[in-house]
């Protein structure tokens, strides 16, 4: 098989009933074919195609592939079948998938586990979700200070098959204090009987407790193959890998760009995710923006015997709303990405909503005079100052809010993106619909 060979050529062969000839087939693949095969079929025939694959094919390939895949294959196979897969992985690996499944299962497969593999886990599973702890691994090669070159080289060598990397090596006390990390590659070039302390930097790393998202965007942002985790005191619990930092960023940027659009992410491939889960998905944000939407009714409501002196003030409401909405959306979606990024901090508040004004007053302006311009000589002078006048001032709103936003969120312990698009649009159109109107109200006397 090739690799580009699609889904249905192997769905052919299920068909048929060609098991051999699947086994065969897949027996050739690389994992990372394989994984991409298996995420691209329904969990049914997923599940055939795994259940052919040679064990230790099948312990890489399960161990690359999404836990929401994962948590299918279990679901089809059995958690028996799996039973010995599962132990093949990395604590980390583990709890994610233990996430995804229904406790029953979940608590079966965690009886599977014994000796330091459910200690393992178990070390993992003691810090709450959505911090760095969850996602680390407690399994790692360790240096110390004194030792030599050569006796942590031919360590790593001997753990080598049960450590998620030996790449980078922390250096700990006797009471595993971090004192500094010390890479491999120094270690080789280095002679056998140099001391770590002589080779050792400085470590980058990270509390357990500490937020998931902020500390995978620390690893990557610095590079680092892995970066210790330690407790409270300073105490090495476990490494974060670079692969695993990458996952949980692109995760995280998946998310917030689905909440951004006022949606749920999906768990699964589109294609494999059912109608009534992309309705879910979808459908809580659409009633909540439905809710929030009647502030707009009523602000026309309140402005109804306005809007039926001048007819002509109806024409631009599309105009105002759509440039408020756009203008709150573009600074909440600069503000976010830059929280994300690590830029700026809850404390930036004030920072923030001062530079957004003065971006706001400036996009303001530059549009107040295009509408006067583009309004005076049709609609009259005064209509056209209207339009100038709540340009200037919704601009600078729409901005000052849309910016600060994220970072209440974020002080509020809520994900900024759920604060982003569809929040601050309907805010902005409300609040400068009730601008609009008062400033007509106020300049043609009505």
């Amino acid at each position: 098989m090739t690799i580009t060979q699609e889904p249905r050529q192997i769905r052919d062969r299920m068909s048929a009933g060609d098991l051999a000839g699947l086994a065969q087939t897949l027996k050739d693949l690389p994992p990372v074919e394989i994984v991409d095969l298996l995420e691209d079929l329904p969990p049914r025939e997923a599940a055939v195609a795994f259940r052919v694959l040679p064990k230790q094919t099948a312990v890489a390939t399960f161990d690359q592939l999404r836990t929401t895949t994962q948590a299918d294959l279990v679901a089809e196979l059995g958690h028996g079948h799996v039973a010995d897969i599962f132990a093949e992985l990395d604590p980390d690996d583990q709890v994610g998938l233990l996430d995804e499944l229904p406790a029953r299962v979940a608590k079966e497969l965690l009886r599977s586990l014994h000796g330091e593999d459910l200690q393992a886990a178990m070390v993992v599973l003691g810090y709450p979700q959505g911090s760095v702890g969850r996602r680390m691994s407690p399994e790692y090669v360790h240096a110390r200070p004194a030792e030599t070159a050569a006796t942590v080289i031919t360590r790593a060598t001997d753990l080598a098959s049960v450590s998620e990397t030996i790449y980078t090596i922390p250096v700990i006390s006797r009471d595993r204090d971090l004192l500094g990390v010390v890479s491999l590659r120094e270690l080789l070039a280095a002679e056998g009987d140099r001391e770590v302390a002589e080779l050792m930097t400085p470590a980058v790393g990270a509390r357990a407790t500490e937020d998931v998202e902020e500390v995978a965007r620390r690893c990557l942002d610095h590079g680092i193959l892995a970066m210790p985790i330690t407790d409270d005191e300073n105490r090495l619990v476990g490494l974060l890998t670079i692969d695993d930092a990458a996952r949980i960023s692109q995760a995280a940027a998946v998310e917030d760009q689905a909440r951004a659009g006022a949606s749920e992410p999906l768990r699964r491939p589109y294609l494999l995710t059912s109608v009534r889960s992309i309705t879910r998905s979808r459908i809580v944000w659409l009633l909540v923006l439905a809710v929030s939407a009647t502030l707009t009714v009523n602000v026309l409501e309140m402005f109804e015997a306005t809007l039926e002196q001048r007819v002509a003030l109806a024409l631009f409401i599309p105009l105002l709303t759509g440039i408020g909405g756009n203008t709150g959306s573009q600074a909440a979606t600069t503000v976010t990405r830059a929280l994300a990024m690590g830029d700026i901090r809850v404390r930036d508040v004030v920072r923030v909503a001062s530079k957004e004004a003065r971006a706001g007053l400036l996009l303001g302006g530059h549009l107040g005079l295009l509408g006067l311009l583009a309004a005076s000589p049709f609609y009259g002078m005064q209509l056209g100052a209207v339009i100038a006048v709540t340009l200037l001032t919704v601009c600078p709103l729409a901005a000052t809010v849309g910016g600060v936003m994220p970072l209440v969120a974020k002080a509020c312990r809520v994900d900024p993106a759920v604060f982003s698009t569809p929040f601050i649009s309907t805010f902005c159109d409300a609040t400068g619909l009730l601008v609009y109107f008062t400033v007509a109200t106020l300049v043609l006397g009505l």
